[in-house]
C-alpha cells in the first residue's frame, strides 16, 4: 500500500467489510478489517504526506436515536458492531488530522445503490435484491412490517460528494451526511421497484434482523452548505438507471 499511495494527492477510502448482519455474527472480523484496516490506511497516508483522506463512513453510526432526520450534531449510539467500527474510524480520522496534520473528511453514506451492485450475496443490499427478484418474477422479502423508512443515495451522487470533499478545504476535519435527503418506506420502495420493472411479483414479510436501525433519513443541509452538494437523482430516476443495468443487453 505504501507504493500504491506514493506520489498521490488524495486517498478515497471506500473499503470495508460490509453488512450489519455479518458484523453481529462475527464482530471480531468486522473490527479487524474495518478498524485496523482503516488505521493502516491513515498511517500510510501520513507517512506518504497525502494531502487528504476522504473516508466512507455510514449512517449506521447514528444507531438507536429515533430523531429524524439524522443531523451530524446528534449523539451517536450504534446498535451493531459494524456501526461501532465506522464511528471508531471517524474518531481516528479526527485524531490524525489534529495530531499529525493529515487532512481528513468523513462522509456518512445513506444506503448507496446503483448499477453492478452485487445482488447474490447473503448480505446484499435491498435495492439490488428487490430489482433482481422482481425481474426474475420472484417474491420480494421485506424484514419487519415494511413501514420503516430509509434514505437511498444513487452511486453517482455519492461519487460527486467524494470529489467535492477532496476539492474543498472547508470540509477538512468535518463529518457530513451524504444522501438523497428524502425518506421512503420499504413497502413503498417495493411498489416503486414493481412500477419501474413492470412486474408485480408479491411480497413476503419476515421477522426483523438483529442490529438493524428502524428508521434512517438524512438532513443534508451541512453538505449543501459546505460542499455545494446537490443530489441529482431522485429514487425513481436512480432505480430506472439501475434496472437498465440488471436487464442486460
Amino acid at each position: 500500500m505504501r507504493l500504491v499511495t506514493k506520489d498521490v494527492d488524495f486517498v478515497f477510502h471506500e473499503a470495508a467489510l460490509p453488512s450489519v448482519e455479518r458484523s453481529v455474527k462475527d464482530p471480531t472480523t468486522t473490527n479487524m478489517i474495518n478498524v485496523r484496516g482503516s488505521l493502516n490506511v491513515l498511517e500510510v497516508a501520513r507517512e506518504n504526506n497525502i494531502e487528504k483522506v476522504i473516508y466512507a463512513s455510514s449512517s449506521s453510526v447514528y444507531g438507536a436515536s429515533q430523531t429524524l432526520p439524522k443531523v451530524e450534531t446528534m449523539s451517536s449510539r450504534p446498535v451493531s458492531p459494524y456501526g461501532v467500527s465506522k464511528l471508531v474510524v471517524e474518531h481516528y480520522c479526527r485524531i490524525y488530522q489534529d495530531i499529525f496534520d493529515l487532512k481528513t473528511t468523513s462522509l456518512r453514506y445513506f444506503n448507496v445503490y446503483g448499477p453492478r451492485q452485487d445482488p447474490k450475496s447473503e448480505y446484499a443490499a435491498v435495492v439490488p435484491r428487490f430489482i433482481t427478484r422482481a425481474l426474475s418474477e420472484r417474491e420480494l422479502t421485506i424484514y419487519d412490517d415494511g413501514s420503516q423508512v430509509r434514505d437511498f443515495t444513487f452511486v453517482l451522487d455519492t461519487v460527486e460528494a467524494n470529489i467535492l470533499a477532496a476539492e474543498k478545504k472547508a470540509v477538512d476535519g468535518e463529518v457530513l451526511n451524504v444522501a438523497c435527503g428524502t425518506a421512503i418506506g420499504i413497502n413503498d420502495l417495493a411498489d416503486l421497484v414493481f412500477s419501474v420493472v413492470g412486474k408485480k411479483t408479491g411480497i413476503e414479510h419476515v421477522p426483523p434482523r438483529m442490529g438493524e436501525i428502524r428508521d434512517s433519513w438524512a438532513d443534508i443541509t451541512k453538505a449543501k452548505r459546505l460542499l455545494d452538494y446537490e443530489p441529482r437523482y431522485s429514487i425513481r430516476k436512480g432505480l430506472e438507471q439501475t434496472v437498465i443495468s440488471y436487464r442486460g443487453p
